[in-house]
């Protein structure tokens, strides 16, 4: 393979060479989309970790791990004859003039706002042209999206017709109210932990505390997947610190109880505090 060549083709070429049925990679050939999905899932996380991180090498090395999920999809579609690569950058440039006519043609816009407006009314026509019927506030949310991202997305299409709360206060009450509700179905469920109907009643109270959570953010104007990432990577970083104070007094956390497991914790949150 020329290694003269620009980066797409010979990724393009390395692509076809790894799914060559007489000379390819066993395991590249054994995949099919929805076996690769879980990966360009995964893939586009991580490259929301390295802008998390500010990490702009790492984030050079993941935005190729993730063009290659777009490149292995595109060449098993090209295999069954369907379409190509080069299909699937006409169709995005494409739709990226349609969507933009304040850039690409004579519309106007005046501020982000009314471009996300214009954005949300051009695909909402484009799926009318595609014979979609469906005419909810709700249309066009992809039920694929992890549940956070969807939950957001319902309550921002139903904010547009009118169905929202006036700010995040009421929210707030609404979150200790749903707490509540959670509290009374751990008690019921206390009393026959075998009770299955207990159980599903606690799974919904529990999504409905996570569905008003994500609410909140959305009032607050915080992205709910960047504010559980941060939590996550504090958490860890806690737990670790937890760990290495542990170590260093000749113990581990899992020989301890809980309340000395807790005196850790403190240690290492008062000595972020002090740092």
């Amino acid at each position: 393979m020329d290694e003269n060549q620009n980066g797409l083709t010979r990724l393009l070429g390395i692509m076809a060479q790894l799914r060559d049925p007489e000379r390819g990679c066993p395991w590249d050939l054994q995949q099919d989309f929805s076996t690769i999905a879980p990966y360009t899932i995964e893939e586009a996380y991580e490259v929301a970790d390295a802008i998390d991180r500010g990490d702009i090498a790492g984030l050079r090395d993941e935005l190729g791990d993730l063009l290659l999920q777009v490149v292995f999809h595109a060449r098993m579609a090209e295999e069954q004859g369907a379409f190509a690569f080069d299909d699937v950058a006409s169709a995005i440039a494409d739709k990226m003039v349609r969507r933009h006519p304040h850039v690409f043609g004579d519309a106007g816009a005046d501020d982000a706002d009314a471009v996300k407006r214009s954005w949300e009314s051009i695909k909402q026509a484009e799926r009318a042209a595609a014979g979609d019927s469906d005419t909810s506030a709700l249309a066009g949310v992809a039920r694929g999206l992890p549940e956070w991202q969807r939950a957001v997305k319902l309550q921002n299409r139903a904010a547009r017709v009118g169905f929202d709360w006036a700010g995040p206060l009421p929210v707030i009450d609404k979150l200790h109210e749903e707490i509540e509700e959670v509290r009374v179905e751990f008690a019921a469920l206390a009393q026959d932990p075998d009770d299955a109907a207990a159980q599903d009643r606690l799974e919904a109270e529990v999504g409905d505390l996570l569905f008003v959570a994500a609410n909140l953010a959305r009032h607050a104007k915080v992205d709910v997947g960047t504010a559980l990432r941060r939590a996550n990577h504090k958490f860890e970083r806690r737990f670790r610190a937890m760990e290495a104070l542990a170590e260093a007094d000749g113990t581990t956390l899992a020989g301890q109880t809980l309340d000395a497991q807790d005196a850790y914790w403190h240690r290492v949150k008062r000595a972020e505090r002090d740092a």
